[in-house]
């Protein structure tokens, strides 16, 4: 075990730019009673990782200089308590702020609850991609409550949570979606997740608000959920009618966005996943996840595409952060492997 006795992380030195970044080694965590000892074999990047790196709100969640909030690896050891889970084990989690550190290292230890067993017909690469997508747009499609023929608008549905959102919701039947993408590469990706062309809109174009209607046949739509923010905030506020749902996915909301949907009596429906985790509810996370691994398992849903943009090294961090700084991500879940064989 000596090998073992310390592990290798990318650490953060401090706000800013992507040259705070640099490698570290560490001593190993050791697992609690009821905590799982994890060797990590590859990492998902998401947006909150470089809004952390520059010192945005949501670095508050940091809990260590080591970021990173999901992986898949393989079990190295179990507290006493632990039940379910035996050295060996393929898993993946999504990690957030209740491990010992963040996922840019080669091991992490974990809360048995939030941990789940990988789908044996998903790499490892592919697993670290799914779980903060995944239970993201698990909270969105249990919450919207709607017939199956409600019209839905979603911006931004090329992204990680836009694209397994999409997948659920087809899965369940809907047909009245109507999404945005905005690039080729986006739209392409959200055709081989089963919409049609006309379901998908390029939110660039000038008249986009009336585009989007008439794609629906003229009629106001009775959700939208936001995966942008910002202008598509106020877009998704004017294609509502009176009484509508939105889904808030970004906290990104803008002034003018507020005030309409305060005039239509919108209802807003926040999502976030961390809350559960503020309410020290951790079997939310792992039972969020068994519902998705057991839908890809049986090909209900795909798993998203991925892009491996390296290997485990300070490197693959600042490209990978400024890949998703640029929006450059073209539909795909950025991904560095930390074993070999993660692919």
């Amino acid at each position: 075990m000596k090998d073992h006795e310390n592990m290798q992380a990318i650490i953060l030195n401090g706000f800013g730019g992507v040259e705070h970044f640099s490698a570290a080694t560490l001593p190993l965590p050791e697992p609690g009673d009821t905590e799982v000892l994890v060797q990590i074999a590859a990492t998902a990047f998401n947006p909150i990782d470089y809004q952390m790196r520059q010192g945005a709100p949501e670095s508050k969640r940091m809990h260590s200089p080591i970021l990173g909030r999901e992986c898949a690896g393989i079990v190295l050891k179990t507290g006493e308590l632990v039940t379910g889970f035996a050295p060996g084990d393929a898993v993946l989690a999504a990690s957030g702020s209740m491990g010992s550190n963040g996922s840019y290292a080669t091991h992490i230890s974990l809360p048995a609850e939030i941990l789940v067993h990988k789908p044996h017909n998903i790499s490892f690469a592919e697993a670290a991609a799914v779980p903060t997508a995944s239970l993201t747009a698990l909270q969105c499609y249990k919450r919207l409550q709607l017939p199956t023929n409600a019209g839905i608008f979603i911006s931004g549905a090329a992204g990680g949570v836009g694209l397994v959102l999409v997948k659920l919701l087809l899965a369940a039947g809907y047909t009245g979606l109507i999404v945005t993408a905005g690039n080729e590469a986006s739209r392409e990706q959200l055709l081989l997740a089963g919409l049609t062309a006309e379901q998908v809109i390029d939110y660039r174009q000038p008249e986009l608000i009336a585009t989007i209607l008439k794609y629906n046949n003229g009629r106001k739509f009775d959700a939208a959920i936001d995966l942008v923010g910002g202008h598509l905030s106020e877009i998704c506020a004017e294609i509502l009618r009176t009484n509508g749902i939105y889904q808030d996915v970004t906290a990104l909301t803008t002034a003018a966005g507020r005030a309409t949907l305060f005039n239509k009596g919108i209802v807003i429906m926040n999502i976030s996943n961390y809350a559960y985790s503020l309410d020290g509810n951790l079997s939310y996370y792992g039972d969020g996840l068994r519902q998705i691994t057991a839908l890809l398992e049986r090909g209900a849903i795909t798993p998203s595409p991925v892009y491996v943009t390296g290997t485990f090294s300070v490197e693959t961090v600042q490209q990978s952060h400024e890949l998703l700084e640029r929006n450059q991500s073209r539909g795909r879940k950025l991904v560095m492997t930390v074993l070999p064989d993660a692919h």
